[in-house]
């Protein structure tokens, strides 16, 4: 039996994030794939409260929330750290994860969503593109020069965004409203630090959610009883 065990969704940017500092940290594992619509005794029993991916099994134990496992495993295992040892870049690479954490509902409600929800959405990630142009002009990771807490977590806009931008044909982040982001996500997804551990499978990601954009506007067209 696996000592570790981490249950998710293939799709899921935050459970990527888990996969990827486990393979930093050269963990073996068991991966574990949900069904979001008939999700496991074992994933209920696990994180009863939220009743979410990703969870991290360890020794029996569940170790719940991408950004606390992420945590856990740069504690627990021995190998390459994924947390600053500088306090200074400790902080800054919390914050800017707890920053990019804070806008998840605005991206999934701007690409994934439509109507009011949609626009206020948009709203805020455009606000966040500010902040993060201004942030990541000449810079190609979050924190120092070395990959770690703050760009695993960063995935979700280094990657998964553009992938929401073409499933959806929303597109926000462009060269010409802010160029120092769209360079630094074309840094970021061809840096060979990056590459190794981005999810090979981009072709069925764009199409998984292409697929869920598509179900949405049926839904959406399909008159109410």
């Amino acid at each position: 039996m696996a000592q570790v065990k981490l249950l998710g969704f293939w799709y899921s940017p935050f459970t990527h994030r888990v996969e990827w500092a486990l393979k930093i940290k050269g963990v073996k594992y068991e991966y574990i794939e949900e069904d979001r619509y008939n999700k496991s005794p074992l994933l209920l029993e696990s994180n009863p409260i939220y009743k979410k991916v990703p969870v991290l099994i360890h020794n029996g134990k569940p170790i719940c929330d991408s950004i606390v496992i992420l945590e856990y495993i740069d504690e627990i295992f021995e190998g390459p750290s994924i947390l600053p040892k500088d306090p200074h870049e400790r902080a800054l690479a919390r914050f800017w994860a707890k920053f990019l954490d804070d806008k998840v509902g605005a991206v999934v409600n701007t690409f994934l969503r439509k109507g009011e929800e949609q626009e206020k959405g948009k709203k805020e990630v455009c606000e966040m593109l500010k902040v993060l142009d201004n942030e990541l002009k000449d810079k190609k990771l979050f924190v120092g020069d070395k990959l770690g807490f703050a760009d695993m977590v960063a995935n979700l806009v280094g990657l998964w965004m553009s992938v929401f931008e073409e499933a959806s044909e929303v597109v926000l982040a462009t060269n010409e409203n802010f160029p120092n982001f769209c360079a630094w996500r074309n840094t970021y997804i061809s840096c060979n630090q990056v590459k190794e551990y981005l999810p090979l499978r981009i072709d069925e990601l764009l199409a998984f959610y292409q697929d869920r954009v598509r179900a949405l506007a049926t839904t959406l067209a399909t008159p109410q009883k």
